[in-house]
């Protein structure tokens, strides 16, 4: 998903509410939109880190991938680490773009998955798994950024609003 397509679920979403509500959702659609844009865009910033971070694990599943059949057992625990972060970083991605509610939780589990696949990419030592490395540490420091900015943890919980 590129910008574009990450602008059109956005507007997608907002016309959505708009009809679904008679108009009232896309005012405070509109307010939500506005106190991310005053934070400096948290929302998108996250959602295009988690983007970018999801590329480069399956760049790093592959390289993995390539390394286990060439003999190398001690790929494979990274090859798994990458390809299931990589699966939280799509969904955390999805979950931003939309505002959702769950987006907090699912942003602190993208952001522990990226901590457990560096710990593991790092053990390697293996060159070609830098650029997946420096992605990870992007996105879990942008989920953090966006956790923060909306509250923290409770921010999500069905009965922090009540």
């Amino acid at each position: 998903m590129d910008r574009r397509e990450l602008l059109g679920v956005l507007g997608a979403t907002a016309a959505g509410l708009a009809a679904a509500t008679g108009g009232k959702a896309l005012g405070q659609e509109a307010r939500a939109h506005a106190h991310a844009h005053a934070e400096g865009d948290i929302h998108e910033r996250c959602a295009e880190a988690c983007l970018d971070c999801e590329k480069q694990c399956n760049r790093g599943f592959h390289h993995c991938y390539t390394q286990v059949q060439a003999g190398k057992p001690g790929h494979a625990k990274a090859m798994h680490l990458c390809v299931d972060c990589g699966e939280v970083c799509s969904t955390a991605a999805k979950l931003v773009a939309r505002m959702s509610p769950l987006m907090v939780h699912t942003c602190l589990a993208c952001a522990e998955s990226c901590d457990d696949c560096i710990a593991e990419c790092e053990k390697l030592d293996d060159p070609e798994m830098k650029a997946v490395v420096e992605s990870l540490k992007t996105c879990a420091a942008a989920c953090r950024e966006m956790v923060q900015a909306m509250g923290g943890h409770e921010h999500g919980r069905a009965g922090a609003a009540r």
